[in-house]
């Protein structure tokens, strides 16, 4: 197999097209499984997916563009995805989005890849990465509580050049681990789950998250049932990174400015806007602490968030909220001509900061009477317009009294807006590394803090367990 850096150049000295981008991926990945107290599958697997982005200049600002991508790790191949890419561009619609590539001057000599060696092998895992988590679960294999989890790891090395001669490498290690518990059987049956994202396994508390799995299941031995309506409601950090990583897609600038989502207003954005007293900020930051990510744009394709004109832009710390406030949306350099705005990189990471150092037991203690809801599910949109979603409550929805949680309450289904909750939310606790549960598939990279809302609303309710 041709190393990655050697299929970059060989791909760009293969172009006849005014201008190229090659993207090569190498993926490393490694998983475990397990189900009812006993290891079930595990494996690893190597694979490498290619791009060559192929540009036509009908003008300094217009372009025709064609991409095709490939996962052939053969040398042979590398001229026939070339020419297939340009056939693409040559038939392509002039593109929207056109400007002038990027080059290596615009590149930070200072920025964290230029530390990385171009031509560095990829970066590894294999399913050794999980040794101490399988040794601390083995522990819980022999309690009473049956267990059922996952964990997956992945490491992916991406090398990015173009024509211009920009060159830029990133080594992206994402890894979680998921643990559902259950206890009793039938009408009885109790279900709870945690989890937890890393970079390397390394900091995984697995006694920590088992400890708090049998707690969550011993809330379960009383059981009430409650209507739909609307309560005051803690959501952990693991429930707020759902609901705001969903307010995160959808922070396109064009959109908002075409009057079709819910940062739009009248002649412009809600840019501006406050939304809540409580002096939250909503950030991504490529370089936060074990929530690092690749920090410059690497994309095969356009959207309303990302240009492949913008291939090796870097990534810097971007305020969507600050201290209350609608501070930015997503621009790349086209979009953000267009309507003057400030060029912004969609994160890949995202944190919220601004709450009091309460931890969510204390949270709870402080609560006379509401609902402790730990996990979200199956959420989706409603009303771009409002942002207003729904989803499920799943595994967990516990009625706190005087300060204490008393019992395990029927699940429900909820419709509630992101933005909403912010201007409603009337307590902010400490921000905490935590693992979103409906988007952990496509978004781990979280920091969040538990947050009281008065009136959540359980819209009706659900028979899911």
């Amino acid at each position: 197999m041709l190393p990655a850096p050697e299929v970059v150049e060989a791909a760009l000295r293969s172009s006849r097209a005014d201008e190229a981008i090659v993207i090569v991926t190498d993926a490393h990945e490694a998983s475990l499984r397990w189900a009812g107290n006993s290891m079930t599958t595990n494996g690893s697997s190597v694979s490498r997916n290619w791009v060559v982005v192929s540009v036509f200049r009908d003008g300094p600002n217009a372009a025709r563009v064609g991409s095709v991508s490939s996962t052939s790790v053969q040398a042979a191949d590398i001229d026939a995805v070339v020419r297939a890419s340009e056939e693409a561009a040559r038939t392509a619609e002039p593109a929207k989005d056109a400007m002038p590539l990027l080059d290596s001057a615009a590149v930070d000599a200072s920025a964290p890849d230029q530390r990385l060696p171009w031509d560095d092998a990829p970066g590894t895992t294999d399913i050794t990465v999980f040794s101490d988590l399988a040794r601390d679960l083995a522990v819980g294999f022999d309690e009473a509580d049956a267990l059922y989890g996952f964990a997956h790891h992945q490491v992916h090395s991406t090398w990015l050049g173009t024509s211009t001669g920009l060159r830029r490498r990133w080594v992206q290690p994402t890894g979680s681990v998921e643990i559902n518990g259950k206890r009793g059987a039938g009408a009885d049956l109790a279900s709870a789950w945690v989890g937890a994202g890393t970079l390397d396994f390394t900091d995984i508390d697995t006694p920590g998250l088992l400890a708090e799995l049998s707690r969550r299941l011993d809330w379960s031995k009383r059981r009430v049932d409650l209507p739909a309506g609307r309560y005051e409601t803690l959501l952990p950090p693991s429930a707020v990174a759902d609901l705001m990583i969903y307010l995160a897609w959808s922070m396109a600038g064009r959109g908002a400015h075409e009057g079709h989502t819910a940062f739009s207003r009248k002649g412009g954005t809600r840019i501006g806007e406050r939304l809540t007293e409580i002096p939250l900020t909503l950030y991504s930051d490529p370089s936060a602490a074990g929530l690092e990510y690749r920090p410059f744009v690497a994309t095969s394709s356009s959207s309303e968030q990302l240009s492949v004109f913008d291939n090796g832009l870097s990534a810097q710390r971007t305020d969507w909220v600050r201290e209350g406030v609608i501070e930015s949306l997503i621009y790349p350099r086209a979009t953000a001509a267009e309507f003057g705005a400030p060029t912004t990189v969609p994160g890949e990471n995202m944190l919220m900061t601004g709450g009091s150092e309460a931890t969510l037991p204390e949270m709870i203690a402080n609560t006379e009477r509401g609902l402790l809801l730990t996990c979200l599910w199956y959420i989706r949109e409603v009303d771009p317009a409002t942002l207003l979603l729904t989803g499920l409550t799943r595994d967990g929805v516990y009625l706190v009294e005087n300060g204490e949680v008393t019992a395990a309450v029927n699940n429900f289904r909820f419709n509630e807006s992101p933005l909403d909750l912010l201007r409603r939310v009337s307590e902010a606790g400490r921000t905490e590394i935590t693992l979103p549960r409906e988007w952990k598939d496509w978004f781990t990279r979280t920091a969040m803090p538990a947050l009281r809302i008065p009136d959540f609303h359980m819209s009706s309710v659900s028979k899911a367990t």
